[in-house]
């Protein structure tokens, strides 16, 4: 007997911020149209309001949907035994991203520039998003002994956003390839 469940799209609801998620991320949050949403998820229009109120739910659920997946991506880095490991599988995971980015940028630092000119919360949530990496990459520096883990994660964290940022302004993958190089070698220079 064929597995059903195994055959069906998934619910609505999911199609719709995975929709969100890239829809946004390509166009941004003001360009993006409820309908736009709809249209990307093959969803018809008047039903993405039983699920979403207005715009600013999408963008909410979207934030969080964003969050999950750092923090699943952050577990699967636990599988290298040391910090330092993890660290450097962070920024080759960040690297690995280049083609997209070099067409839109980094997606949480993105979405984040993008919300801080809204002052209706979403601001906030959004910025939660960086706040999980910085955060891990603090208990991974504390773990290698750093005293000064909190200013260490903040700087790689903006490190990568920086070169985010430059890579698809300039276009140029090659710039974040090297920054991510660079990055290797710094992490492994910050043991204690």
């Amino acid at each position: 007997m064929p597995d059903l469940a195994a055959k069906q799209k998934p619910n609505k609801r999911e199609r719709l911020v995975a929709a969100a998620r890239r829809v946004i991320y390509e166009q941004g949050v003001e360009r993006t149209t409820i309908a736009d949403i709809a249209q990307a998820a093959d969803v018809p229009v008047g039903n993405v309001y039983y699920y979403f109120k207005t715009k600013d739910e999408l963008v909410a659920a979207a934030i969080d949907g964003h969050a999950r997946d750092v923090r699943a991506m952050l577990i699967s880095l636990e599988r290298h035994r040391s910090p330092q490991a993890r660290l450097k599988a962070l920024v080759r995971k960040l690297v690995e991203q280049r083609e997209t980015v070099v067409d839109y940028g980094c997606p949480l630092g993105s979405l984040c520039s993008e919300l801080d000119k809204h002052p209706d919360g979403l601001n906030q949530t959004c910025a939660g998003l960086l706040q999980i990496l910085v955060d891990w990459a603090e208990q991974q520096f504390r773990a290698m002994g750093r005293h000064d883990a909190r200013d260490l994660a903040v700087a790689l964290i903006a490190s990568y956003e920086g070169i985010a940022l430059l890579t698809n302004t300039f276009r140029d993958t090659t710039l974040i390839t090297r920054e991510g190089r660079r990055l290797q070698h710094w992490i492994d220079s910050q043991k204690a």
